[in-house]
């Protein structure tokens, strides 16, 4: 497996069952109390501000989604698995047919990413619409609601899906030990250029490394991306 590139701050280690679950367990659990209460007042502030300022952007985003499938609701909430396992409701601006999940066992076979996830750059399932919000990342806007209620934070792994969960190792839990996030590093540097090993280890490198500079980073590259994004899709 190849090494990400992966910013100074933050190292990488192969993975290693059995050796490589037990020295993260503790860095899981590690950061101080008041990093943790200045993430949240972060994640609340920041939250609060973006569905204000993107207002106009959810109101024109709706009216594009349903004069494109006036039969289809505006918002998609999907189950996601988040910290300590614990499923949750995730909300997105629905960007597929609404059939989406029924079709999407027939197109398992062309999955273009490897391990327990599922991407395809030309889904047949993705509206017209949709691949727009998909590509600015728009679609995403709805989970700053998430950040609110504290079911997800603004930086952090990515939650999965339930029938990916069931496909994880205990190496690749350790995850699934930290709030989920609407970004993380693995979005900022690769994103869909990487296979789910990658992914894993670029997200148990935040784990141990996560700071409130490294997330305000995060959250200022995420901006970046949105505007210069080739990756998404």
């Amino acid at each position: 497996m190849p090494k990400p590139n992966l910013p100074e701050e933050m190292d990488y280690a192969m993975p290693a069952q059995n050796v490589f679950y037990k020295r993260y367990e503790d860095a899981a659990a590690g950061p101080s109390p008041v990093y943790l209460f200045l993430k949240r007042v972060l994640d609340i502030l920041l939250a609060c501000i973006g569905l204000v300022l993107t207002a106009p952007v959810f109101l024109i985003a709706a009216i594009c989604i349903k004069v494109e499938d006036p039969k289809g609701s505006v918002f998609f909430k999907q189950t996601r698995v988040g910290k300590d396992e614990r499923p949750f409701e995730m909300y997105k601006f629905r960007s597929m047919v609404s059939n989406a999940e029924e079709l999407k066992k027939d197109l398992l076979k062309y999955n273009e990413v490897s391990g327990a996830m599922f991407k395809m750059k030309n889904d047949p399932r993705i509206t017209r619409t949709g691949r727009f919000l998909r590509k600015t990342s728009i679609d995403e806007l709805p989970q700053l609601w998430n950040v609110l209620t504290g079911s997800m934070s603004l930086v952090g792994p990515r939650p999965p899906l339930p029938d990916e969960v069931a496909q994880y190792t205990d190496y690749q839990k350790q995850r699934l030990t930290v709030t989920p996030g609407c970004t993380g590093f693995w979005q900022v540097s690769a994103r869909n250029s990487v296979g789910f090993e990658e992914m894993v280890q670029m997200d148990l490198a935040y784990i141990r490394k996560r700071s409130l500079l490294l997330d305000i980073k995060i959250i200022f590259l995420t901006a970046y991306r949105m505007i210069l994004s080739k990756d998404a899709y």
